[in-house]
């Protein structure tokens, strides 16, 4: 179901290349350039955004190697984000979030935060959090201390206001979930010991999990609970592998399944240890991208890995589906890949003579005299959309 509430501009100052990096965000994007041009490092500033709202923002930061050895090297002191978000019938929603290290370098302190709207007919905006210098004010209502208040309760200064705060209006509510859900997806891991080649614990599953570890109880819970969305899928990779019969779950153990292929071309099943990678990627992608519970930003990382170049045309079509549902935002370096797209579908990305990242809509490029003789993809090979090493 198409949610109203999406991110409509990020921009993103401090972080690696990004020194000061601006996008429109559409339904569907996919990034492309040559390697280090920012196409990673934009995936993984979302993904601290996205902590920043959960809760989780000392974590993810730490798994980065810490503000100072992110922060773009030589020529930023401080990491910051800016997210609008579009509001149905009303004025965009402004998120700003300032991050600087201590003087030490081993830690970060939270230097300002803000979240405010216009409204018609003031000319200051409305502001649901205004926090700097560690200064904590949110907006209270409901009670004896309506207006921006300070809390009365614990605040964790490495931690953001938006992901502590009490419930805020339906606006900035729907903003924290968005940023909070977004979820990133690398290749998914195909190892031998891997999570997806093996029996799987049965139990609830809304997603197949960031490496395929909850594939088997997610289709199983599917098949039983909404058949019309299991058959999608299996139609999809069927499209793709028009030998498949069926998937189905045998029992491996007590509580525990395993997923096995049933091919018309062989008499015994295949198990999902046995099937090649490229199968198995894809499989898992469309069970992905075809999920009624996706969050509300998905981001995947180079999809197109072990992929046979005819799957990847059936892959942007379900990846133009699954946009009514989720702003979603690939990273590649396929230009197979980019030969099923359209202009608009295609941030191209590039570094500027100062080695910093910049991004440009293809079709804000000018690039029609070229897609009247060559594929999109021809017209990127041959370097008219820059993104090029």
């Amino acid at each position: 179901m198409y949610d109203p509430y999406r991110i409509k501009q990020i921009r993103i100052e401090g972080f690696r290349r990004l020194k000061n990096f601006k996008l429109e965000v559409k339904p569907f994007m996919v990034l492309i350039g040559a390697n280090g041009v920012g196409k990673t490092s934009f995936l993984d500033a979302l993904s601290a955004l996205s902590a920043s709202a959960s809760g989780n923002l000392n974590n993810t930061l730490s798994q980065l190697g810490g503000v100072s050895n992110i922060l773009t090297r030589g020529k930023s002191n401080e990491l910051s984000f800016s997210v609008e978000m579009d509001i149905p019938q009303y004025q965009p929603l402004h998120y700003e979030l300032h991050i600087s290290p201590t003087p030490t370098g081993t830690a970060y302190s939270i230097t300002s935060e803000t979240l405010s709207q216009h409204h018609p007919g003031y000319y200051d905006p409305f502001k649901h959090i205004d926090s700097s210098g560690g200064d904590i004010r949110y907006y209270e209502f409901g009670s004896d201390r309506k207006g921006l208040v300070r809390p009365t309760w614990e605040h964790n200064p490495l931690e953001t206001s938006l992901s502590q705060v009490p419930k805020m209006f339906r606006e900035p509510e729907e903003l924290r979930r968005i940023l909070a859900t977004a979820t990133q997806y690398h290749a998914l891991d195909v190892g031998n010991r891997s999570a997806v080649k093996t029996p799987q614990p049965m139990k609830p599953a809304n997603l197949p999990g960031s490496n395929g570890e909850d594939l088997v109880p997610y289709l199983y819970y599917l098949r039983e609970t909404d058949r019309e969305r299991f058959d999608t899928i299996v139609d999809s990779i069927r499209s793709a592998f028009p030998s498949l019969e069926e998937i189905t779950f045998p029992p491996a153990a007590a509580g525990v399944l395993a997923m096995t292929w049933k091919d018309k071309c062989f008499g015994k099943p295949i198990y999902m240890n046995e099937l090649s990678e490229g199968t198995l990627r894809f499989l898992w992608l469309v069970s992905l991208l075809e999920s009624p519970s996706l969050s509300t930003i998905t981001m995947i990382d180079e999809p197109e890995i072990s992929l046979h170049p005819e799957l990847l045309s059936l892959l942007a079509e379900i990846m133009r589906e699954a946009a009514k549902r989720t702003q979603l935002i690939v990273a590649t370096h396929s230009d197979r890949f980019i030969r099923f797209l359209k202009p608009e579908e295609v941030v191209v990305m590039d570094t500027d003579e100062d080695g910093n990242s910049n991004a440009a809509w293809a079709d804000s490029l000018d690039i029609d005299k070229w897609l009247a003789d060559y594929s999109l993809d021809e017209v990127w090979r041959m370097g008219r959309m820059g993104g090029r090493s």
